[in-house]
């Protein structure tokens, strides 16, 4: 995923499905200098951690 269509998803008030090795998540932000996002999945909140953009998938 790039940079900007990761920080618009992140932003947005709505619900994008990006995926995270198969798993849906929700992007908090976005380090564009690293190229890192921080995402939890959907279903386990407390289960923050940084990724790589490339590593993203939105269906």
């Amino acid at each position: 995923m790039n940079i900007q269509r990761a920080k618009e998803i992140a932003k947005s008030p709505s619900m994008a499905k990006v995926f995270y090795e198969g798993v849906p998540i929700y992007i908090q932000n976005v380090d564009e200098g690293n190229e890192v996002a921080r995402i939890f999945p959907l279903d386990h909140p407390e289960q923050e951690q940084e990724v790589p953009l490339n590593n993203l998938e939105e269906r």
